[in-house]
């Protein structure tokens, strides 16, 4: 959730010493929904640039209000320990895009905009050695309580994807399951950081929202199947308060831009993943639904080889 900006302060915290999260703020879920401003007023839907830092810091925000609500909403879809790639369901243990199962043991592996880590969890318990790394420290913060008290833990980094603070060749695999790269600036920026941690032969997977989705109303509906906007119109989508400041902010890419963007970064791209909508999900998850997910695509999932 993040990328190139003013330089700010990171924190790198063991699992024991965020603090935890008390129960009862507002928000809902991303993807272009609006979550609940500290002024009550609901914040005006926009089109407009949004450079990086005025994205990153948005968007720190809007988690760190959110992230409970968000947590109650989807924590059960989610899990307190799987890897689900998207709304749509797609599970780790199917889909196998970070390799065999049995091959993760003992990896260094980067999970990026983690949330509440449920992925890291599940990479810890096949013998991987996860770090977390988020924007938001409220969403860490659930991290640590749905950690609590359980034998494996991992490290929690609270800080911005664009500037990862590790060393050069740090990590075998990075991943992001919807986690920071739909909501910044500079995805290059961000691709190269990724690069620059993994050693040689290392996998970067990650998962967004469909390109396709941005010529839509983000609907589950039927008004959500025609047509409203141009896909190449790459202009921010923002939502932003009564003064102006943007509150959330996306940022569209084209499937061609982002297959650019991986090259530019120095990766090569070995698969591109476009789940279906299974028959067993029968919920909606903003604009993602049955009814949608039957016709259009909802996610894009890009596994890309450092070599």
């Amino acid at each position: 959730m993040i990328q190139e900006h003013e330089p700010e302060t990171v924190r790198e915290t063991a699992c024991e010493t965020v603090p935890e999260a008390p129960p009862g703020e507002s928000g809902e879920s991303p993807g272009g929904e609006t979550g609940t401003e500290p002024t009550g007023t609901e914040p005006e839907a926009t089109r407009r640039d949004s450079g990086a830092t005025e994205s990153s810091r948005a968007n720190r925000g809007w988690w760190d209000r959110n992230a409970d609500d968000y947590q109650i909403e989807h924590g059960t879809f989610l899990g307190d320990d799987r890897f689900v790639w998207s709304p749509e369901g797609l599970d780790e243990v199917e889909a196998g895009l970070l390799g065999p199962q049995e091959s993760l043991r003992g990896l260094d592996i980067l999970e990026i905009g983690a949330g509440a880590a449920q992925c890291s969890r599940w990479l810890a318990a096949r013998g991987a050695r996860p770090v977390a790394l988020d924007l938001s420290h409220r969403q860490l913060q659930h991290a640590l309580r749905i950690g609590e008290g359980r034998a494996l833990s991992f490290p929690l980094v609270e800080a911005d994807a664009g500037t990862l603070p590790f060393r050069d060749g740090s990590f075998d695999l990075a991943c992001s399951a919807y986690g920071a790269i739909p909501f910044v600036a500079d995805p290059v920026g961000v691709f190269r950081e990724v690069r620059r941690v993994l050693r040689p032969g290392g996998r970067w997977v990650f998962s967004v929202t469909h390109p396709v989705r941005w010529a839509f109303p983000d609907e589950p509906g039927p008004e959500g199947l025609s047509v409203a906007a141009s896909y190449f119109d790459r202009t921010p989508y923002v939502e932003q308060d009564e003064e102006g400041r943007a509150v959330y902010v996306e940022h569209h890419r084209t499937v061609g831009d982002r297959v650019r963007d991986v090259v530019a970064a120095g990766f090569r791209l070995v698969d591109l993943v476009e789940p279906e909508w299974p028959a067993w999900n029968t919920q909606e998850w903003g604009g993602w639904s049955p009814l949608r997910g039957s016709l259009i695509p909802g996610t894009a999932i890009f596994v890309c080889v450092r070599d």
